[in-house]
């Protein structure tokens, strides 16, 4: 539940997001921001906005975890028990933030012409997000796309932590 007592918003990350909160430089993998964002890493401050599983529940699908695992060995050379660890963490919060891992994501999207990205999209239909966060050009320019804004990581963190700084506010004011 929310600061305001509300169901927390639903939200997808695209593979991106979830890489590059641990693979670029100022990733606080072990130990996320808290509040959040915090970091200099917008990607990590989205996973620690998670984590603190206060305004936002983050649904991830057996697609975006096997993509993150790949990505993660291939590209950056990290050893399976790193990878099983962080696939780990990110389970965890999708579920203690009010998500969790979609088993069934049924194929609905092809509007895209990034097979990938369709996949994003078909977890965002499936999951009914809010939002998307990507850094991927071809889902930012869809957006919004049937509706659902497609923001970066930065943006994201930027509307977070204003949104938390507005609700500090107000309460210092009741």
């Amino acid at each position: 539940m929310s600061d305001l007592g509300l169901a927390p918003a639903v939200v997808v990350y695209d593979v991106n997001v979830l890489v590059t909160a641990v693979a670029s430089g100022n990733s606080p993998f072990r130990s996320w921001p808290s509040p959040p964002p915090v970091s200099g890493n917008p990607a990590a401050d989205c996973v620690g906005v998670i984590a603190d599983a206060a305004e936002f529940a983050l649904w991830l699908s057996p697609h975006i975890l096997s993509n993150v695992d790949a990505v993660l060995a291939e590209l950056f050379k990290w050893d399976p028990a790193t990878i099983s660890a962080y696939l780990g963490i990110l389970v965890a919060a999708a579920e203690h933030s009010g998500g969790g891992v979609a088993a069934q994501v049924p194929r609905v999207v092809s509007e895209c012409t990034d097979y990938e990205d369709n996949l994003i999209l078909d977890l965002a239909v499936e999951v009914g997000a809010l939002l998307v966060v990507s850094n991927d050009t071809d889902l930012l320019s869809m957006s919004p796309w049937r509706g659902t804004p497609i923001i970066e990581p930065a943006a994201f963190a930027a509307k977070v932590d204003a949104m938390r700084r507005h609700a500090r506010r107000r309460r210092g004011r009741g």
